[in-house]
């Protein structure tokens, strides 16, 4: 079998999620961009060009807590994911584990 004749997989995951976002990136902030213009909402929808210079936007479904390691999302319902664009995916993922709560001191100072 050639690449071009192998079967998709998860479609009907994907599908679900994008009918639910309605094409379109369901980010509403947490990527650190304000989405002013668009109602708090990223503007990428799919399919649709970035700009001038972008390509074609090709969203992802993802886990809404985009923390969660590849396995643990691949093993997400249709109702636990999300539609991301790229850019928010990324930015949302590295936000999040650069920003983590500092760990307690466990009694070390404590007189």
């Amino acid at each position: 079998m050639t690449p071009e004749t192998l079967p998709l997989a998860a479609t009907n995951l994907f599908r679900a999620v994008m009918v639910t976002a309605g094409w379109r990136c369901q980010c509403t902030g947490q990527c650190g961009q304000a989405h002013a213009k668009t109602d708090h909402r990223c503007p990428r929808e799919h399919d649709s060009y970035a700009g001038k210079h972008g390509g074609p936007v090709r969203l992802m479904a993802a886990a809404a807590d985009p923390t969660l390691t590849d396995r643990q999302a691949a093993a997400l319902p249709a109702d636990r994911l999300r539609a991301w664009c790229p850019g928010c995916f990324t930015d949302t993922r590295r936000t999040r584990r650069t920003t983590k709560p500092a760990a307690e001191q466990g009694g070390l100072f404590d007189l």
